[in-house]
């Protein structure tokens, strides 16, 4: 049978219920699921040595904290998994619009309501998600917002004096009482704002219009911040600051796995039509492609290189190549790194550039900054062992040899004109990249060490997709490989 909750005060009471403040809630069920093993934050990537057991330490002090980083670093995230660390559900007196504890109401509703109901005062019950509150901030949120404001109308309907409590429109902290109270991008409040925070935080009093008004609330504080907004458009004032318990950094991926299992766990792959089918290679020369842009002294790093330009490039890519196997009536979807260059708009609106980056332009960079990827992921793959594949490659090319290749041409298309290159084929079956793969595998194969020889600067491709010899200076081999910006 399901269980009959206490409806009334009164059922309240005789069902022995206990209040605890929601800081020891989370600390609570915190330490049963470290206990039992259970995971923490599912889905975050990468932080389980860095992040994660700083913001466990931070819960289980009962503390607020902050977390710290560039955009794209999982912060909003994490600030929403800490609903599952509620209760599934609690009481609160009926109609409270501070989800007052009915065993100690600190709004003048709730505590009328018991003073008149007593123990027949009824009860709702909330779940943990309706005692999640979230704000972004912006410069022009105001005490209003946050803590309250009078309401004229509500005295006039309620016949109450302005000074009276009951004309209390309350703003979004007070409404989270007994919950998670998150600010995004904390910077940006103007610092009487941020004041207000505090001064709630510590003493847990407010002054709404002139009138003093206590509010003990019972909150868990959250906030996040972009290190460079401490600068560039606001700060966070130091009161405020002192009265946050931890300051908790966050960080790109760390490794090119981390990177990948982020990207293909994002990314929509789940198509409707054909399957897709991403080929390991693939999925790391696009991950390279964001760790390279975070290197590269012509990108501003101060704005970050977000994880999201990786998932972005990804779907582009799988896009690309959907509508090539539908034009085709291939029987899988399989991108190639020609479908990064077509994916070039999801690189170059995620990067912002400094004055030297400006002169090349965004365009430039990301084509260099995929060939350069090849390169990596060709080397990573085991490049020096098939390097004698590799120079029949570039012998035929430096021949005065050509390979037109259009990112709209089928796999069969691809392996015919792969198959006049000399070592071509072998290079990447001694690289075990396509070894009993299907022929979307192959082609994508072959187009990543063409890529990565480019990379090298040991041939060159047109924006076209024309691969050909590499560009010579007069008089001398070819041209040195630019050293790498960062």
């Amino acid at each position: 049978m399901p269980e009959i909750r206490p409806r009334t005060l009164g059922d309240l009471k005789r069902s022995g219920y206990r209040t605890r403040p929601v800081k020891d809630e989370i600390r609570a069920n915190l330490l049963r699921r470290l206990k039992s093993g259970e995971p923490l934050f599912p889905g975050i990537v990468g932080y389980d040595d860095t992040v994660i057991p700083q913001v466990v330490n931070a819960l289980l002090s009962r503390q607020n904290f902050i977390l710290l980083g560039l955009r794209g670093q999982a912060k909003s995230r994490i600030v929403r998994q800490l609903v599952s660390l509620l209760d599934p559900e609690i009481p609160v007196l009926a109609g409270s619009e501070v989800n007052d504890d009915p065993l100690r109401p600190i709004s003048k509703y709730g505590r009328m309501l018991v003073e008149e109901r007593g123990d027949d005062a009824p009860i709702d019950w909330i779940p943990r998600d309706a005692r999640f509150v979230e704000k972004l901030a912006t410069p022009d949120v105001t005490i209003a917002d946050l803590i309250g404001d009078v309401d004229p109308i509500r005295a006039a309907r309620g016949g109450h004096v302005l000074a009276d409590e009951l004309t209390i429109h309350y703003g979004l902290l007070p409404r989270a009482n007994r919950g998670i109270f998150a600010v995004n991008e904390l910077p940006d409040l103007a610092g009487k704002v941020q004041v207000g925070l505090f001064n709630i935080m510590q003493e847990g009093d407010v002054q709404i219009k002139g009138y003093p008004v206590r509010l003990p609330l019972d909150v868990l504080l959250v906030f996040t911040a972009n290190p460079e907004d401490y600068t560039a458009r606001g700060k966070i004032i130091t009161p405020l600051k002192d009265r946050i318990g931890a300051e908790i950094v966050t960080h790109y991926p760390e490794t090119i796995e981390a990177g990948v299992a982020i990207t293909l766990q994002e990314a929509w792959l789940d198509r409707d039509g054909l399957p897709v089918q991403v080929p390991e290679f693939i999925a790391e020369a696009i991950e390279r492609i964001a760790f390279l842009a975070r290197e590269d002294k012509r990108i501003d790093q101060r704005s970050g290189v977000s994880q999201r330009m990786p998932i972005s490039v990804l779907e582009n890519a799988v896009s690309n190549a959907e509508r090539r196997a539908l034009l085709h009536d291939e029987p899988a979807v399989v991108p190639r790194l020609a479908d990064l260059y077509a994916a070039l708009p999801a690189i170059t609106g995620k990067i912002e550039l400094e004055y030297e980056g400006e002169l090349v332009g965004a365009a430039r960079i990301a084509r260099e900054l995929i060939a350069r990827s090849a390169a990596e992921t060709l080397a990573a793959w085991g490049g020096e062992a098939v390097e004698e594949s590799l120079e029949e490659v570039v012998a035929y090319f430096d021949g005065g040899g050509v390979l037109q290749l259009a990112d709209d041409a089928s796999a069969a298309a691809c392996l015919e004109g792969f198959g006049t290159v000399p070592g071509l084929l072998a290079a990447v079956e001694g690289l075990g990249l396509a070894r009993g793969a299907t022929p979307g595998h192959i082609a994508a194969a072959c187009e990543l060490v063409l890529e990565a020889l480019v990379g090298e600067r040991r041939i060159s491709r047109s924006d076209a997709g024309r691969y050909g010899r590499a560009p010579r200076r007069p008089g001398k081999g070819p041209g040195p490989i630019p050293p790498m910006m960062g």
